[in-house]
């Protein structure tokens, strides 16, 4: 198994691609925090890993509070005593916040979420992957982490591909500075996927027609596929990759 007896942490993992991931990891051997802000979607997702014969935790919070992102981490270590893998898979879309609300707030929400709340599961998961000898850190960021919105989208001034891009650089600079402490880091940049987040996009089937045609394979993509790149970058199998951004986006970035 790929992950055997490694204790993995991973946020939004009560839906689309974070459940898809726990799940995964639990079938290479991995014990598996599932952490959402969503309680009964984390409970939904901790009992298919264990009815998957899995190991799993639960912790439930808000990323972008700091106390509660340390809270995560350290009920990960009080129920499995060590951290080598952290998947932040937490986000949002400015689709998810209410329609009347106003454009700066919805800036700052996504913001918050995506780059804000990665940063502070990383600053608090790297001092616990030093003391478990290294580890492995994947940050979700989207194809919007290296291209902006099509002018179809009229989104110029939407934070999401921003929040990405950052989350991109943010890879980069941690990988740097981590290298040396034997803790990877990776960036994951998927297309357009079959979750919660694009459900707004694809049920209006122009949309869907639209988004299926920037992809040069005709389809966006599924969560478990995105999940077993996940799994690819967090293994030994990547032992000698940090600092990357791995698209699994159907040819998206490729045109």
């Amino acid at each position: 198994m790929r992950l055997d007896n490694k204790v993995t942490l991973i946020t939004g993992a009560g839906s689309g691609i974070g459940r898809a991931t726990a799940l995964l990891f639990a079938s290479e051997g991995a014990q598996v925090m599932v952490s959402d802000v969503d309680e009964d979607a984390a409970l939904v997702t901790a009992d298919m890993v264990r009815k998957s014969g899995g190991t799993v935790g639960i912790s439930i919070g808000d990323v972008t509070e700091e106390g509660t992102a340390a809270r995560i981490v350290q009920q990960t270590i009080t129920q499995f005593s060590q951290l080598h893998v952290l998947v932040n898979s937490a986000g949002i879309t400015a689709r998810n916040l209410p329609s009347d609300s106003k454009p700066f707030d919805v800036w700052r929400r996504v913001m918050d979420v995506n780059l804000n709340g990665t940063y502070l599961m990383c600053w608090s998961a790297v001092p616990e992957m030093e003391r478990a000898g290294g580890g492995s850190i994947l940050n979700l960021g989207s194809i919007m982490s290296h291209v902006g919105y099509p002018p179809q989208f009229k989104s110029g001034f939407n934070p999401y591909p921003v929040s990405k891009g950052a989350i991109l650089q943010l890879t980069r600079n941690l990988a740097n500075d981590l290298a040396s402490r034997n803790i990877r880091v990776n960036c994951l940049a998927p297309g357009f996927t079959e979750t919660s987040l694009t459900e707004s996009l694809t049920k209006d089937r122009e949309t869907l027609a639209f988004l299926q045609s920037r992809h040069p394979m005709g389809r966006l993509g599924k969560p478990e596929e995105i999940a077993h790149a996940a799994l690819y970058l967090v293994s030994d199998d990547a032992s000698f990759v940090t600092g990357t951004s791995l698209a699994v986006d159907g040819g998206y970035l490729a045109q």
